[in-house]
């Protein structure tokens, strides 16, 4: 599933590609996997709106719209596992499993493609403005990155991975970032040192910023918004690399089950 420099990376690219554009027309495929608002309403919403702004928060790709009406909206993009948002020309052919369309001012068009339909289009209220479920990793303080860990027993890894906490943090940027910060997956969140968590934050940080420099992981079927894919992936130090020696110190990688899903990192260099 992509994470947060993924939609980073496309929300930024799409917004490089689209703001300022109006929306003359909306087609979906009403697949009702997709869709967390009525297709017909998102339609509605969305024709004849100009797009304002395209940016992240945590994982989902919102779209700023400026109504004919004056009136203020959200268009919410969810990508999922295998979602793909797309800018093409009209003479593009249409990839399969496109599940939304937009015929935009420039004659380009917007797309929406998920092989596996578990991402998620919807529209907020008008002039509501979406939050997220949790706080910002790139921009919180120290403080509150230490307050959010206070008193939990659960591991630090299934911390990372709460998005009530922080948003946006996945599988891949947990483990690369626990490494870094020389940080075992399993240790509880709430005895954890403040010196360990400054260590901790100052390496999430660090690490997803690099990794929007590199356009994200592609690790799976992300790319970006022409279809480019990331490099990140080749910048790993623990992630998928089970078996294979540390970088460090030469240690093999280890993967254990945490949280349900796949943990790596290395036994010498994390405590």
């Amino acid at each position: 599933m992509p994470e947060l420099p993924e939609v980073e990376t496309v929300a930024n690219g799409v917004h490089e590609r689209i703001h300022g554009q109006t929306i003359y027309s909306v087609w979906t495929s009403n697949k009702p996997q997709t869709f967390k608002s009525p297709p017909a309403l998102i339609a509605e919403v969305l024709t004849g709106s100009r797009i304002d702004r395209v940016h992240r928060v945590g994982k989902t790709i919102v779209v700023d719209l400026h109504r004919p009406d004056a009136t203020h909206a959200q268009f919410l993009v969810h990508l999922g596992m295998t979602g793909r948002l797309l800018v093409s020309s009209p003479e593009t052919p249409i990839p399969p499993h496109t599940h939304a369309t937009l015929t935009l001012s420039s004659g380009r068009e917007l797309r929406f493609v998920d092989a596996r339909r578990f991402g998620r289009l919807s529209v907020t209220a008008l002039d509501e403005t979406y939050t997220g479920p949790g706080r910002e990793p790139l921009t919180i303080s120290l403080e509150d990155f230490v307050a959010l860990f206070h008193g939990r027993k659960t591991p630090i890894k299934a911390a990372l991975l709460n998005q009530s906490l922080l948003h946006g943090v996945g599988n891949i940027y947990a483990d690369e970032s626990l490494f870094h910060a020389g940080i075992r997956p399993r240790r509880h969140a709430g005895r954890i040192s403040r010196a360990e968590l400054s260590r901790l934050r100052d390496a999430l940080q660090s690490v997803l910023r690099h990794a929007i420099q590199l356009g994200g992981s592609s690790v799976s079927d992300y790319v970006d918004a022409d279809g480019v894919a990331g490099f990140f992936q080749l910048e790993h130090r623990v992630y998928m690399r089970t078996g294979e020696p540390c970088l460090v110190c030469k240690t093999p990688i280890q993967r254990i089950l945490l949280a349900g899903r796949g943990t790596h990192f290395c036994p010498t260099c994390q405590k």
